[in-house]
């Protein structure tokens, strides 16, 4: 049972090969454009990689897969896992010499659209290999929605059955079909990127920045064609353009499709719109207050680095525009705490993200209540709607095993030799998949290039379970989950 269950995920997973050797000629040519000889380690790496995949789709083919919780669980991870080594291919044989591992940290940063990253030299990097992080940043945007849509709600991960289908009111489905959902999804999708584009080209960049950071913003995946990251173009109107962006593709793409299709602005009553909307603005407006009265920085600059920079902490983009851990303690330990926070559930950000607060906060609430009146019935609400028994203790397993992963992944680092701050801050922003940490050395002033092969891999493993809802990557480690 369990060989052909693999079985058929491997098939599955031939044919996101065979697309990911078809997306490799897209840098192959832009490297062709600009005269870089590394188009042809992009045209070698769609021909190995088109061709192990075709192999391995004919040698695996069988009659459809009978979908199950079992087979969800292996194939989600067998997906991601393709994806991580696969991207990681040109970035190994690319003209940066990079490493295995460097190599793979750089995509899997890509594709869970976290936007850490070991390379130096970005402004000087070829154009090609510019464009395949963006490119895979983009496509992980677009599996990460699918993912957190279609199929972790239906695994009963982390809460998220409460968001099948996913709507402010679950038993209103955004479509019939799951086809016109996928469709308007991949429509809304395209369309924010280029009007990201067309924004970013109008407010400064040229088309090929534009091009590459529109794909980054609309993932929230955070990768730059600089190293200054925005504070290469020094424009306050790019701050806010990027801002806006990042904040509406932290929202739930299915709120948005609802939004834009049936024009139901109701949709936007989802308790995680309002939660996660209030505590961005609340950080933003304090810590841009705190860096007026203590840097005396002009109020309307402070206001825009600062939405700018706690949204892109709280959407997991990664992008910075100053060293804000050079603005005070005050705004490390909002940084910090924002690190943890994340979107909405059905975007592309990360984190725990703001629908968890929501019914944490109303079970505390109850289980205080019901200590002054024990026989009272309390129930826990998330809007409109009852949260039944088992998907509260789904985000209580989830929360708790964050917390412990986040523990456990820090004890690691801090075993390797590094410092506090840079240990449990390089941990929580890769399981968050924000992006920069704190530091001087993987601050938002700096990168994780210093990081040797072993730190490397951790912090892959981290951002891989973040992306996967951390418990969808624990099942399968299980002795039981293998049995029969």
């Amino acid at each position: 049972m369990n060989a052909t269950l693999i079985r058929h995920a491997v098939h599955i997973a031939a044919i996101l090969g065979l697309y990911l050797s078809l997306a490799m000629l897209v840098p192959a040519m832009v490297d062709l454009y600009f005269g870089h000889p590394d188009w042809q380690i992009f045209a070698v790496s769609a021909f190995m990689v088109g061709g192990l995949s075709a192999a391995t789709f004919m040698a695996t083919r069988m009659g459809p897969p009978p979908f199950s919780k079992k087979f969800g669980f292996v194939l989600v991870n067998l997906l991601w896992a393709v994806f991580s080594v696969v991207g990681a291919i040109p970035l190994w044989l690319s003209s940066l010499k990079l490493d295995f591992a460097q190599a793979l940290f750089e995509s899997v940063s890509a594709i869970t659209t976290t936007g850490s990253t070991v390379i130096v030299g970005l402004d000087d990097a070829p154009p090609g290999l510019l464009v395949w992080r963006s490119l895979l940043c983009w496509l992980g945007g677009i599996g990460i929605v699918v993912l957190g849509l279609f199929i972790i709600p239906y695994l009963r991960v982390g809460g998220m059955s409460f968001f099948k289908m996913e709507s402010s009111d679950t038993s209103d489905k955004p479509f019939a079909r799951l086809a016109s959902f996928s469709r308007a999804f991949l429509l809304i999708y395209v369309s924010i990127t280029v009007l990201c584009t067309v924004a970013y080209n109008m407010a400064g960049m040229n088309r090929f920045d534009a091009i590459n950071h529109a794909m980054s913003t609309v993932a929230t995946g955070g990768f730059s064609t600089h190293d200054a990251s925005f504070a290469y173009f020094g424009s306050i109107p790019l701050l806010w353009t990027a801002t806006f962006f990042m904040a509406l593709c932290s929202l739930p793409f299915s709120i948005l499709i609802v939004l834009v299709v049936r024009g139901r602005l109701d949709a936007l009553r989802d308790p995680q719109i309002i939660v996660f909307l209030g505590y961005l603005s609340a950080f933003s407006i304090a810590v841009a207050i705190y860096h007026r009265l203590t840097n005396g920085v002009e109020f309307h600059l402070a206001l825009a680095h600062s939405f700018f920079n706690i949204t892109s902490i709280l959407s997991t983009s990664g992008f910075a525009s100053e060293d804000y851990s050079l603005w005070g303690p005050f705004v490390v330990m909002v940084a910090f705490i924002a690190t943890f926070m994340g979107g909405c559930s059905g975007s592309t950000a990360g984190g725990i993200k703001a629908y968890r607060f929501v019914v944490l906060f109303n079970a505390i609430r109850s289980g205080l209540n019901k200590l002054i009146y024990p026989n009272a019935i309390y129930a826990v609400r998330y809007g409109n709607n009852t949260v039944d028994a088992d998907t509260q203790r789904a985000i209580f397993l989830f929360f708790t095993t964050y917390i412990l992963l986040w523990v456990l992944g820090s004890l690691g680092m801090g075993a390797l030799g590094y410092d506090f701050i840079t240990a449990t801050s390089a941990v929580i922003t890769c399981l968050s998949n924000v992006g920069p940490g704190l530091g001087s050395l993987i601050g938002p002033a700096g990168n994780f290039s210093t990081l040797q092969d072993p730190e490397l891999y951790l912090l892959s493993l981290m951002m891989l379970l973040g992306r996967l809802e951390v418990l969808t990557v624990l099942v399968i480690l299980t002795p039981i989950f293998w049995k029969h």
